[in-house]
């Protein structure tokens, strides 16, 4: 198991090498909350994810043979730049095997970090099991991305620097993100060995809760498929390690639909300004969906990272907006009749509601000879003002 000590000793290798991210309080995301809420913001890691703390720790432990012969891993992104980046640094060979969905800029950086890349599969565990036959074909090391002693340590070193922070005291809550469970493993080790009372609460996307099946079946199990706008903690089976220290320390575990990781993902970018990719949203979903559970209280969240690709982004906030009531689609049928829509816009304009796009379907419509159907895409203020537009439009004689 991984103590306080080992995460110590990790910390005091690295800590000249990576970044003391900040940690900062949200006074409208508190409001918004109902509770003091605290950000750990490890997208601010120079390859923009806390993984580079666990790859750096299992780096500085390799042999000097080791280091010629080379390294090799698997990952959906984030430990594959932490690895390159810092074997570059040390002048160790790296190879990345990566699923051929990992979002581009990913890959891209992991690239330019002087790594060689190879893309295989659909999920992280295709690239692992490609991995792994490289690992025994070249005779590199493999760096395990969550299912290693030195791994996790370096990741618990967040644990250190947030219980040394003037914000990191009296906290009642960690939420964490989880998808192998090397992060929320070494957080979780710290934390309880250092102050038990704080409890500490995993986050997974529901799509993927590789932690909730193995708590639930006694051990490690394989999922089916592991999909999710949250694709860095979109992991099918658990590390057996990862588990134990979950099992021993972690609290609760609880799980987040895709529409609440969205609207996570654009409430900091908008509110505060933080670019998260969905892993590193997880946690304020949880605390969204949760708020009586939290109310009061000192919570931090762990932002995990920031590395999301910008046409993922985009669909992303499309989503956010959606979930939150800023952004609707009505479909009215219409009189195919001069001055129709101009009636239509009239109540549109009347209740304030911007039109951010018309289709009239004149081609491939089900609307009955005379009639047409028309889209229409508007940005409104919010779930009650859809229901009113709604009901202003029917209340016209349109079917809506």
């Amino acid at each position: 198991m991984i103590t306080k000590h080992d995460i110590e000793t990790a910390y005091s290798l690295i800590r000249e090498h990576v970044v003391q991210t900040p940690l900062v309080y949200s006074h409208t995301l508190s409001k918004l909350c109902g509770c003091h809420t605290l950000f750990k913001l490890e997208n601010l890691q120079m390859t923009g994810a806390f993984k580079e703390r666990g790859a750096l720790n299992r780096l500085l432990h390799l042999s000097p043979a080791q280091r010629e012969t080379g390294v090799i891993t698997a990952s959906a992104g984030n430990h594959a730049q932490g690895v390159a980046y810092h074997a570059q640094r040390l002048g160790v060979r790296a190879k990345v095997v990566m699923p051929m969905g990992t979002p581009l800029i990913k890959v891209i950086s992991t690239q330019d970090y002087g790594a060689e890349v190879v893309l295989h599969g659909e999920t992280f565990d295709d690239a692992y099991e490609r991995a792994r036959r490289l690992e025994a074909e070249e005779g590199r090391i493999f760096i395990h991305p969550f299912a290693d002693p030195l791994v996790i340590a370096g990741q618990g070193t967040i644990a250190l620097e947030i219980l040394a922070h003037e914000l990191g005291q009296n906290l009642d809550a960690v939420l964490c993100p989880i998808g192998g469970g090397g992060l929320i493993g070494g957080i979780a080790a710290y934390l309880k060995e250092t102050n038990p009372a704080i409890r500490v609460i995993g986050v997974e996307a529901a799509s993927c809760a590789s932690m909730t099946a193995a708590l639930r079946q006694g051990g490690p199990v394989k999922l089916l498929r592991a999909a999710s706008l949250a694709d860095g903690i979109a992991v099918k089976q658990v590390g057996e390690l990862n588990y134990q220290l979950v099992k021993q320390y972690v609290d609760d575990v609880v799980a987040v639909e895709e529409d609440e990781i969205a609207n996570a993902v654009l409430l900091l970018l908008e509110i505060e300004k933080i670019v998260v990719e969905g892993a590193g949203a997880v946690p304020l979903a949880a605390i969204l969906q949760n708020r009586e559970r939290f109310a009061g209280q000192r919570v931090l969240s762990i932002v995990s990272g920031g590395n999301i690709d910008v046409n993922i982004l985009q669909r992303i906030i499309t989503r956010g907006l959606t979930v939150a009531g800023r952004t609707v689609e009505f479909k009215v049928r219409l009189r195919d009749v001069p001055g129709a829509l101009t009636a239509v816009l009239d109540v549109l304009k009347r209740l304030q509601t911007n039109i951010m796009d018309i289709i009239h379907h004149r081609f491939e419509s089900l609307a009955p000879f005379g009639y047409v159907d028309v889209s229409i895409t508007l940005e409104t203020k919010g779930h009650a003002h859809i229901q009113e537009i709604e009901a202003a439009l029917r209340a016209e004689g349109y079917l809506v």
